[in-house]
This record gives C-alpha cells, sequence and structure tokens, in this order.
C-alpha cells in the first residue's frame, strides 16, 4: 500500500505544480501586456474593441464606425496607409451606422483593410 500512496501524492503535487506555474504564466502575460500597451500606446492582442487611432477632442466616438474610435467632429477620415489626404487616418473599422467619412468604398460594411 505504500507504493500506491505515494503514487497519489506525487499525481496531486504534479498536478499542484501545473496550476501554480499556469497561474504564474497568465500573470506574467497580463503585466507583459499592460507594460506593452502602455508604454507604446498600441494593443498588441487587439483585446480593445474600441482602441483609438487618433484623439477625439470631445472625448466622444463617432457612433457610425466600430473598431476605431473617429473624431466625429473631423473634418474627413482616410484609410491610413492609402492613397487619402487626411488629414485624419483611421485603420480598420466596421460602419456600423451611415459612413459620413466614405470610408466603406464597397458597401460591404467593413473599411480600410477588413
Amino acid at each position: 500500500m505504500r507504493y500506491g500512496t505515494s503514487a497519489i501524492a506525487l499525481a496531486i503535487g504534479g498536478a499542484i505544480s501545473i496550476g501554480v506555474t499556469l497561474a504564474i504564466a497568465a500573470i506574467c502575460l497580463a503585466i507583459a501586456y499592460g507594460a506593452l500597451s502602455g508604454i507604446t500606446g498600441v494593443d498588441p492582442l487587439g483585446w480593445e474593441a474600441n482602441s483609438s487611432s487618433s484623439s477625439s477632442s470631445s472625448g466622444a466616438c463617432d457612433p457610425n464606425y466600430k473598431g476605431e474610435c473617429l473624431d466625429p467632429n473631423a473634418s474627413d477620415y482616410d484609410c491610413a496607409g492609402g492613397s487619402g489626404d487626411g488629414p485624419e487616418y483611421t485603420g480598420p473599422v466596421e460602419v456600423v451606422g451611415s459612413d459620413v467619412f466614405g470610408l466603406d468604398r464597397d458597401g460591404d460594411g467593413y473599411a480600410c483593410g477588413w
């Protein structure tokens, strides 16, 4: 019976060790993510649903777009990396209302690289 008890104790100890290792890894990932996004201002894993590519003077985002915070008071937006002349630029967005900035050229509800 002594060997059976040792095997059970070893299995339980191993499971606890794996659990602790996974918890530490999750904490390290959260800390690294927070540090990276805080330093660079970039959301490396896309966890923030409404990340802002440009700051809005009123703090509000245009409700017609989802995925980026577009300033509703801006005179115009163009797709970042495209041929547009701005003055504001955005990354990929979903058009959920009226496409007031004309970003969704093909009318499929997605713009700027979706």
